[in-house]
């Protein structure tokens, strides 16, 4: 940040009287500008066909990671819900209709200042197609997931801890909420060195 939202006069980064870590301070007016992470929001979209489960994918039109697969999922805009932001990036990715279950993961991504959020969710119907971030939109079994091809490491954390609990509830549990920490060295793990 280089100029106050406030008055438009330079900020400079320092430890405001009462704080303990920087912020961006305007000399002229005092404003403090406080950053905070983003918030993430998705679904893992499920349809039941032939008892077979399978979940729908998206595959991005979009940088950071191009071409690659994700759960439809992105930032959470002022004034909704998270549950309100998880149906409308669903929605504008893949042109989905669901019916929201219960929150499922919560992941921090704190090296990139964000938290990642996926809900459990039911298509309504197979009239999906790709919004204008997606350049596909597919259904996928288990064993058909491109793992090798997913974008992010919440994706394959959510699709991972997923399926995990599907063998729970086929000996009698069921799905649990899940909050991990994903790391740079996870990032790494799945993405080559350019």
């Amino acid at each position: 940040m280089k100029y106050c939202s406030e008055c438009a006069s330079p900020v400079s980064l320092s430890i405001p009287a009462g704080d303990n870590r920087p912020r961006y301070v305007c000399a002229n007016c005092a404003a403090i500008h406080y950053q905070n992470p983003k918030m993430v929001l998705g679904s893992i979209p499920v349809w039941q066909r032939d008892g077979e489960l399978q979940v729908l994918l998206c595959k991005r039109a979009i940088e950071p990671r191009y071409g690659y697969w994700t759960l439809p999922a992105g930032f959470m805009e002022n004034n909704e819900t998270t549950a309100e932001a998880a149906i409308r990036e669903t929605e504008e990715e893949a042109g989905a209709h669901i019916k929201l279950g219960n929150l499922f993961t919560l992941l921090n991504v704190a090296h990139v200042h964000q938290v990642h959020m996926f809900y459990l969710a039911e298509l309504l119907d197979l009239d999906f197609q790709p919004g204008e971030e997606s350049l596909e939109v597919q259904l996928f079994s288990e064993k058909d997931i491109p793992w090798d091809d997913l974008a992010f490491p919440t994706i394959r954390t959510t699709l991972e801890l997923f399926f995990a609990d599907r063998i729970k509830i086929r000996e009698g549990g069921s799905y649990g909420f899940h909050t991990q920490d994903i790391t740079r060295a996870m990032r790494a793990d799945i993405e080559p060195a350019a």
